[in-house]
């Protein structure tokens, strides 16, 4: 981990060419995960062309080693470098949240740089928690958790989302959870048509939404030029939710998510295995 360290101190230009031999190997030279790739995205842009998704796929490659190297940058940039790479459309809609002394839900996605969001925010003066999934190598996770503590950023380990939530519950903030990725128990997922999938969204957000009582926000994020982002953050819902049937926030973050990966779609983490799981009756009639 020492390597990534010293790595990081180095300016972004020399990252970025570093950042040009990583995309050639994991794409001409090892094909990292390049099937699922190819997969993932001719079976949600079924109207693209083979040529089309080649290009999708090469500028997601392209992206994926830029995202290696920014996470590594991203503890070593000033927060002014940080406000200038990450620009924020309609600012007001989350601070005015804390300016009301309201907490409230950021449901983001594996989208263009993920990892820079939250010390965007926390640099504007909204304090943020950041929900991740711990590694399983040590050394990795903490490394990663240094990288996520940057700018003040408050990280929680999955495992212990609701018992920090509620010793927290006093700290007028917004909560980060990534909402996109495959649920452990697909029997229990939220199931919605996305990209072409019928596909299981994890119901944990949205029972913590309910539990809380927070207001849910989606920040879509996209690339402007190459280390520059700009998000965009959309009102999904607004509690109370007594009136909403189950599953209708995480079937409004969908929607919002997946208009945005059709907006910039070489910007979602492809190389995921989103769609390993089925639904129960799909198997069952299978």
């Amino acid at each position: 981990m020492w390597l990534f360290g010293w790595l990081g101190r180095l300016p972004l230009s020399v990252l970025y060419k570093i950042s040009d031999v990583f995309y050639g190997l994991i794409y001409y030279v090892v094909g990292y995960r390049k099937k699922l790739v190819v997969q993932n995205l001719t079976q949600s842009f079924p109207e693209k062309s083979p040529q089309e998704i080649r290009q999708i796929a090469r500028k997601f490659y392209q992206l994926l080693a830029d995202l290696f190297v920014e996470t590594l940058k991203l503890p070593y940039l000033t927060p002014q470098e940080l406000q200038q790479r990450v620009k924020i459309d309609n600012f007001e809609l989350p601070q005015g949240y804390i300016q009301q002394g309201q907490s409230f839900l950021s449901f983001s996605a594996h989208v263009a740089n993920w990892e820079w969001v939250p010390g965007a925010l926390t640099t504007r003066g909204i304090p943020v928690d950041v929900v991740y999934k711990t590694l399983t190598d040590k050394k990795s996770d903490d490394f990663m958790f240094r990288v996520r503590s940057s700018f003040e950023v408050y990280p929680i380990p999955m495992q212990r989302l609701m018992r920090e939530v509620v010793a927290r519950r006093k700290i007028i903030r917004t909560t980060g959870l990534v909402a996109d990725q495959s649920p452990h128990e697909p029997e229990h997922a939220y199931w919605f048509p996305f990209l072409n999938h019928e596909t299981g969204f994890f119901p944990g957000t949205e029972k913590i939404a309910r539990t809380t009582k927070m207001p849910v926000v989606f920040g879509e994020m996209y690339r402007t030029g190459r280390g520059y982002y700009t998000v965009l953050f959309h009102k999904v819902a607004e509690p109370p939710y007594d009136d909403l049937p189950d599953g209708e926030i995480t079937r409004l973050y969908k929607d919002l998510l997946e208009q945005a990966i059709r907006r910039h779609p070489a910007e979602w983490l492809w190389s995921h295995n989103r769609w390993k799981h089925k639904r129960q009756k799909e198997v069952e009639e299978s």
